[in-house]
């Protein structure tokens, strides 16, 4: 089987955005859909090991920051790469408070949802939310998972829902894969002064791939 095909299915990439208290957390996403019109709904898929998880059932309350090809790359790796219980993510970011609850400014828009229904799979939760606010503030081509991963040469979060450990990429010529987040760097020699674009690791943080 060739489950590289799953990448053609439509995803983008997104920040969901919640509340742990007054505390900003975030995560990235790339399971978000609408699931009605009137009154509109969206729902997201959120790994149960993300700390992100417990802050919407807490808060009952997420955001959803639609992110474009022309978005800075490190807030993929801020926020897929590290955890809110660490981190101040959002404060790295241009963002605001819509509805209370955080957004990232450096995208096409956000929507904030109002939890109304909660579905737990094995490994993810599902949360079905209300639309309570949007707003556009750009109309860039949305980034995809797939420009994510052929572009950026990014790889996903492993708490990600479209996570799979076993895709093994065609190499040609010599390649150097971040640790940290698993860009892929194509080229002669990896220079000393390389800075990885979605995680912003140095040239300690990779790896030649045989």
């Amino acid at each position: 089987m060739d489950n590289k095909i799953l990448r053609d299915l439509t995803y983008g990439v997104y920040v969901v955005g919640s509340l742990d208290g007054e505390r900003k957390v975030g995560c990235i996403a790339n399971s978000v859909m609408q699931i009605t019109s009137n009154p509109a709904s969206i729902a997201i898929s959120i790994n149960h090991d993300n700390y992100t998880n417990e802050c919407i059932k807490k808060s009952n309350m997420f955001s959803v920051s639609i992110l474009n090809e022309e978005s800075n790359p490190n807030i993929i790796g801020t926020f897929g790469f590290s955890s809110s219980k660490e981190v101040e993510k959002y404060s790295l970011f241009e963002h605001e408070l819509v509805e209370g609850i955080p957004v990232i400014k450096d995208s096409n828009g956000y929507i904030i949802c109002e939890v109304t229904s909660v579905l737990e799979t094995e490994t993810h939760t599902i949360f079905v939310g209300k639309v309570i606010n949007m707003n556009k503030y750009d109309n860039k081509n949305v980034m995809t998972y797939k420009y994510y991963h052929e572009v950026l040469k990014g790889s996903s979060p492993k708490k990600a829902p479209t996570y799979q450990e076993n895709i093994v990429e065609e190499i040609k010529g010599n390649r150097w894969k971040c640790m940290i987040c698993g860009y892929i760097y194509e080229g002669d020699e990896l220079p000393l002064d390389f800075t990885c674009p979605i995680c912003g690791q140095g040239y300690e943080a990779f790896e030649k791939i045989d």
